[in-house]
C-alpha cells in the first residue's frame, strides 16, 4: 500500500504539471518517448538478461507496450480533445477495468472487488463531474482505450510477478518494461511526431526530466510492485485516488477554483471502497 500511495502523489503532481506546462504546447509524442528513454536510461543498467525466465522478458515487454506505451500515447492525445476535467472523469473508470480483467484471467467473480471499484468509481465521478462538451466522442473513446492498457498491464505484472517468482529481485527484471514501451513510441513518434513542437523553454524541458526521471522510471515501477502487493479490490480503488489528490494540489498549489463539498464526498467514497475492498480480500470469491 505504501508504494501505491507514494506514487499516487508523485502522479497527481505530474498530471498537473502535463496539464500548466505540456499540453498544446509540447508534441505529445515526443513528450511520451521522452520519458521512456529517460526512464530507460535508469533501470536498464540494472536490468539482469540472463538467468530470468524468457516468458517473464516477453511478458514485461508486453507489458509495457501496453500500460506506458498505448497508455500515455492516448493520454497525451486526448489532451487535444478534452478539457483536463473530462479526461479526469474519464480515467474514473479504470478500476471497473482492473476488476473485470483480474477477474477473467482468475477465471472467477469476485463480487468485492467489483463493488469496490464501482463505489470508488462513484466518488471520483462526483469530484470531477463539471459537465461534458458536445464533441468528446473521440476523446472518451481515447481514454477508454488507455484505461483498458493502463488496466490490463497492472493486473499482467501482477500476474507474471506471481507465476515466475524468482532470486533476481523485481527491480533488476523491470528493465524490459521500457524496452515494450519503446517499441511502441518509437514508431509512433517517427510517424506522427511534430518536430516544429519540440520543448523550446528551460520550464518544459524541466517537467520533462521531472517525468521521465520520477514519474515514470521511479513512479512506474513502484506503482507495479505495489501492484504484487495487494488485492486486485484494493488496487482497483488506488487508480482513483489519485483524482482527490491532484484536486487538492490543483487547490493548494495551483489557485485553482474546486468545489469542496463534491471533493469531500467523492473522497469519503474512494476511502469507503477501499475498506470494502480489504474486507472483500477476506472473503471468498
Amino acid at each position: 500500500m505504501t508504494y501505491l500511495l507514494f506514487v499516487t502523489v508523485l502522479w497527481a503532481v505530474s498530471f498537473n504539471l502535463i496539464g500548466a506546462h505540456l499540453a498544446g504546447q509540447v508534441d505529445p509524442y515526443f513528450s511520451v518517448l521522452t520519458r521512456v528513454v529517460l526512464a530507460g536510461l535508469v533501470f536498464l543498467p540494472l536490468t539482469r538478461w540472463r538467468g530470468v525466465d524468457p516468458r517473464f522478458i516477453g511478458g514485461v515487454t508486453l507489458v509495457g507496450a501496453l500500460q506506458f506505451g498505448v497508455t500515455y500515447i492516448c493520454l497525451y492525445l486526448s489532451f487535444n480533445l478534452l478539457s483536463v476535467a473530462e479526461i479526469l472523469l474519464f480515467t474514473v473508470l479504470t478500476p471497473l477495468h482492473v476488476t473485470l480483467i483480474d477477474d477473467a484471467m482468475q477465471r472467477r467473480f469476485n463480487p468485492w472487488a467489483l463493488l469496490a471499484a464501482a463505489v470508488a468509481v462513484i466518488g471520483a465521478g462526483i469530484i470531477r463531474y463539471d459537465g461534458i462538451s458536445a464533441d468528446f466522442l473521440g476523446g472518451f473513446l481515447l481514454m477508454q482505450l488507455a484505461n483498458f492498457t493502463f488496466a490490463s498491464g497492472q493486473i499482467g505484472y501482477k500476474h507474471l510477478a506471481q507465476h515466475f517468482p524468482s532470486e533476481v529481485p523485481l527491480y533488476r527484471r523491470f528493465g524490459y518494461f521500457f524496452v515494450g514501451a519503446l517499441l511502441v513510441v518509437l514508431p509512433a513518434w517517427l510517424l506522427f511526431g511534430n518536430t516544429e513542437q519540440l520543448p523550446s523553454t528551460s520550464t518544459q524541458w524541466g517537467v520533462l526530466l521531472w517525468m521521465g526521471l520520477l514519474a515514470t522510471a521511479v513512479g512506474q515501477f513502484c506503482w507495479n510492485k505495489g501492484a504484487t502487493l495487494v488485492p486486485a479490490g484494493t488496487l482497483a480503488v488506488m487508480n482513483n485516488l489519485a483524482v482527490p489528490v491532484g484536486l487538492l494540489l490543483n487547490l493548494l498549489v495551483w489557485r485553482t477554483d474546486t468545489a469542496l463539498l463534491p471533493l469531500f464526498i467523492g473522497g469519503s467514497l474512494i476511502v469507503f471502497a477501499l475498506w470494502i475492498s480489504r474486507l472483500g480480500a477476506h472473503q471468498p470469491a
